[in-house]
């Protein structure tokens, strides 16, 4: 009769620490699940990168133009029309720009090897300390020929056919731009029918209103940045752009551009930009004091923007942590390439946003945050304050 209670009290003694290992065991299996979860939709978006590509940036411009879209819908415009208009006037700047900066950026392209010869005779006077290394470069692949058995032939690996897989890169580019557009063209003109179908698949009503809440929380701050952000870029593109022209500087709206389209990318677009200006104007000017103009006007236009106007405009609630940037730039364009690149910040503003709406996701969220020295700082002097009284 009393072994009884002696093997319950047993069984009961080890229930806490058999529960805690289950729990463990739980933890960990869950850890392992999304680990692999994790591995195997980065190599979906690796090898599915045609599809899923042009589906990201539809949706990103769908986001850009859906406040434009219900704007329109509160003055009596449907959604279809505001669509349709919409996404053909995109069409319409798209094909103007790329057929106004074709001709120039094939010009540079083609020159590349005048331009180069020019920037080293520009800069042959800073380049002596480098002459050393050049010439044991140079001994080093003469001793490598030299080296080398008679009987030994090397191969030379020629390049595939290079009309083909032009022809092959152009139609690919043409189908996926042909996806975006229209796929923006049914999911703004859909209205909130894709928005109904998510609250559809939730069952009790506390769901579908937090699931709501969500989706139009998200869709509102994605919104806001892109298109406040795409304004931005397209007016620093203008600025920078005119002011290069009033300096003499060759091709001002293909740098106008390109500044426009890399400011997408913080701080690695503007350094891409002040470099390219750099070596044009080195180039393209007699003096070195009236070259370094340019980028220097380059460089005040990046530093307002990026300290004064986007601060202010767009706000310090969408920030992101500099060290999260640089990891998404270099993550989407292995990806995904320079497209990827460029859709790096707008998808991690989005992960952002979402994390922010789950409790579970708080400490993702707070690690894409930019965080400001002066509240980190403040807290420990006010405990301190609190202590000492």
């Amino acid at each position: 009769m009393k072994a009884e209670p002696t093997a319950s009290g047993a069984s009961a003694a080890e229930s806490p620490d058999m529960r805690a290992e289950a729990r463990a065991d739980m933890r960990l299996m869950r850890s392992l699940v999304i680990g692999i979860f994790i591995l195997m939709t980065a190599a979906a978006l690796y090898f599915a990168r045609a599809f899923f590509m042009p589906v990201m940036l539809a949706f990103l411009l769908t986001l850009t133009l859906t406040p434009i879209v219900r704007f329109l819908r509160k003055r009596g415009i449907p959604e279809v029309v505001s669509a349709t208009l919409l996404v053909l006037l995109s069409i319409f700047i798209f094909a103007v720009a790329g057929y106004l900066l074709s001709g120039p950026v094939i010009d540079l392209i083609n020159n590349s090897y005048s331009i180069g010869q020019q920037l080293t005779e520009r800069l042959a006077p800073f380049r002596w300390p480098l002459e050393r290394v050049t010439d044991v470069a140079h001994q080093l692949e003469a001793l490598t020929e030299t080296s080398q058995e008679p009987g030994v032939q090397r191969v030379a690996v020629a390049p595939s056919g290079i009309l083909s897989t032009a022809a092959s890169n152009i139609l690919e580019a043409g189908t996926s731009i042909t996806i975006v557009f229209v796929l923006s063209l049914f999911l703004l003109a859909s209205g909130t029918l894709f928005y109904e179908k998510i609250v559809q698949s939730f069952t009790s009503m506390t769901q579908k209103k937090r699931a709501l809440r969500i989706v139009y929380d998200v869709e509102r701050e994605i919104s806001h940045y892109l298109l406040t952000v795409s304004v931005i870029n397209v007016s620093l593109g203008t600025v920078i752009g005119l002011g290069l022209w009033g300096l003499g500087m060759p091709n001002p709206l293909v740098w106008g551009a390109t500044a426009a389209l890399l400011n997408f990318l913080p701080y690695v677009g503007a350094l891409m930009t002040i470099l390219l200006v750099t070596v044009i104007a080195l180039i393209s000017f007699d003096t070195i004091a009236y070259a370094l103009l340019a980028p220097a006007f380059v460089v005040l236009c990046d530093v307002v923007e990026g300290q004064f106007v986007t601060p202010m405009v767009v706000g310090r609630r969408l920030e992101i942590n500099a060290v999260a940037i640089f990891i998404a730039i270099a993550f989407w364009s292995w990806l995904w390439g320079f497209v990827g690149a460029l859709m790096a910040v707008p998808l991690l503003v989005v992960i952002k946003v979402f994390c922010d709406h789950f409790e579970s996701l708080s400490p993702a969220g707070n690690f894409l945050a930019a965080q400001h020295s002066m509240a980190i700082e403040e807290e420990p002097a006010e405990n301190n304050h609190n202590q000492a009284a």
